[in-house]
């Protein structure tokens, strides 16, 4: 599996509509504006590099099939 770091993963969310409506200290709350629904959270800094857990996590909460879709 490829390793993503929060920037990137931001990048891709942005690209898929999706915008930072909630933030506390490194913690991003993002609501989707096309309609998708539920909201998708992101923790740590833009550097960090993400396990691959949190990464299953985040793309079954943005309604993603996998990662091959947004490589």
């Amino acid at each position: 599996m490829k390793r993503f770091k929060v920037s990137q993963v931001i990048r891709m969310l942005y690209l898929d509509g999706w915008e930072v409506v909630r933030m506390k200290g490194d913690h991003r709350q993002l609501k989707n504006k096309k309609g998708k629904p539920g909201t998708v959270t992101i923790s740590g800094k833009k550097s960090d590099t993400l396990s691959q857990e949190v990464l299953n996590s985040i793309w079954k909460q943005a309604g993603w099939k996998n990662e091959k879709e947004y490589e």
